[in-house]
């Protein structure tokens, strides 16, 4: 990764990071997206928009910046009792997740990057989620799925219905693709 995405931890690099990120996160809220732009972001992040554009580069790369890191929030994993519970318990919550307002923007800003890392270190996220629910039911000497079968039979049908797709997947469609993760256990 090259120094666009990948700053030092902490330092002024993370104080700009976390303002710009907030700026965005709150002209979000206040105004259209469409009518968002990198010097009015830059006001109100105190910083130039200069600095915006050397860092991220666009105004499409910097949303899917943000989107990407609104996923490194870590929400506490259900505890059901069972791994098929718990991934179906998952499943349900990333589902109501990705078809919300706020979902369906971050996977259009992510899209619309130019940085093709960005969608990457989505699925690293998501990964990494699947892999500690799965864990958790190796500790309980459980049959697991692999973290890829999920991500395949799982996660990419959620996306994709979810951008492509007629009709947006429902909940008892997520739990059957669970189950069917399953099967091949």
């Amino acid at each position: 990764m090259n120094s666009k995405t990948s700053p030092r931890p902490g330092g002024r690099s993370a104080r700009v990071q976390a303002a710009v990120h907030q700026a965005v996160q709150e002209l979000s809220a206040e105004i259209d997206r469409a009518d968002l732009t990198v010097p009015m972001i830059a006001d109100r992040a105190g910083v130039t928009p200069s600095t915006i554009y050397r860092r991220w580069g666009t105004l499409a790369d910097l949303l899917s910046d943000v989107a990407v890191g609104s996923l490194r929030a870590d929400a506490p994993l259900i505890d059901t009792g069972t791994v098929l519970g718990d991934l179906q318990a998952w499943a349900e919550l990333y589902l109501d997740e990705m078809t919300s307002a706020v979902g369906m923007t971050m996977m259009h800003d992510v899209l619309a990057s130019n940085r093709a890392e960005a969608s990457c270190q989505c699925a690293v996220y998501v990964a990494g989620q699947i892999q500690q629910i799965l864990d958790r039911g190796i500790a309980r000497r459980e049959a697991v799925p692999e973290v890829d079968l999920v991500m395949d039979g799982v996660v990419a049908p959620i996306i994709y219905r979810s951008l492509f797709g007629p009709t947006l997947p429902s909940r008892a469609h997520v739990r059957t693709l669970v189950e069917r993760c399953f099967d091949k256990v």
